[in-house]
């Protein structure tokens, strides 16, 4: 009955949110993608070779380089305990179509672990639910096949509702969807093997947000690389 709601309510005020959405686009800030090297050695101990996926949180958008960036902050506090080969194959605008069919052209090798961020772009830009779990899981199965991946996390939708860059009710639209998006990816992820989901739980606060009320700062990014690394390093610990 609340989703027959929303959806009324939704379609009541699509004009309105079109009409925000298209402002939002035309006059949002747009900030650059972090600057340095997308692979590196850090560490010494055990070799665990890393690779990063995603959008423009990925690609550090909000921060200047990428040792802010969430690459760069996961690999330097896996480093206590692992020898890290990291990669980060990151763009912004990425969906995880987009991104999957980039993975296959662009990436070579073999990795233990993969770290995926990707779902918002999909959420804004209307992809249908169960499309995106199809795809979502297709990406999963290429990783596991034809990189060799034994573990991988997948950071879960960021809070969009909490997004000041959004005006109302686009925000509140959009967070729903965000939302649901990702109770559904944490239960398809639940059902498979060495496969986990990592809920993004940061707290309602615009001071860890950018400058284009969008994306993290990079306390907000360390913070996010932290809640990964804390699962790795307790996964690997078993092998």
């Amino acid at each position: 009955m609340r989703v027959y709601k929303e959806a009324i309510a939704a379609l009541s005020m699509g004009p309105l949110m079109f009409a925000q959405g298209m402002l939002v686009r035309r006059f949002a800030s747009v900030l650059p993608e972090a600057k340095g090297p997308r692979a590196g050695v850090v560490g010494v101990g055990r070799p665990l070779r890393v690779l990063v996926l995603g959008d423009s949180s990925a690609a550090g958008v909000g921060v200047d380089t990428q040792d802010e960036a969430i690459a760069g902050q996961l690999a330097a506090q896996l480093a206590d305990r692992f020898q890290v080969t990291w990669e980060l194959l990151a763009k912004t605008g990425a969906t995880t179509k987009s991104h999957t069919q980039a993975l296959i052209d662009q990436v070579e090798g073999k990795f233990d672990a993969a770290m995926i961020c990707l779902g918002v772009n999909d959420v804004t830009h209307g992809v249908n639910l169960n499309a995106w779990l199809k795809q979502q899981s297709k990406l999963y199965d290429i990783l596991e096949e034809k990189f060799g991946v034994r573990e991988i996390y997948v950071s879960g939708i960021p809070p969009v509702k909490y997004f000041p860059l959004l005006p109302q009710p686009l925000r509140w639209f959009l967070g729903r969807r965000a939302d649901r998006f990702d109770h559904w990816l944490a239960d398809m992820i639940e059902k498979r093997q060495n496969c986990y989901h990592i809920p993004i739980a940061f707290p309602h606060d615009p001071s860890l947000m950018a400058s284009d009320g969008y994306h993290p700062k990079a306390g907000a990014y360390a913070q996010w690389a932290g809640w990964v690394a804390e699962r790795i390093k307790d996964r690997w610990a078993r092998f």
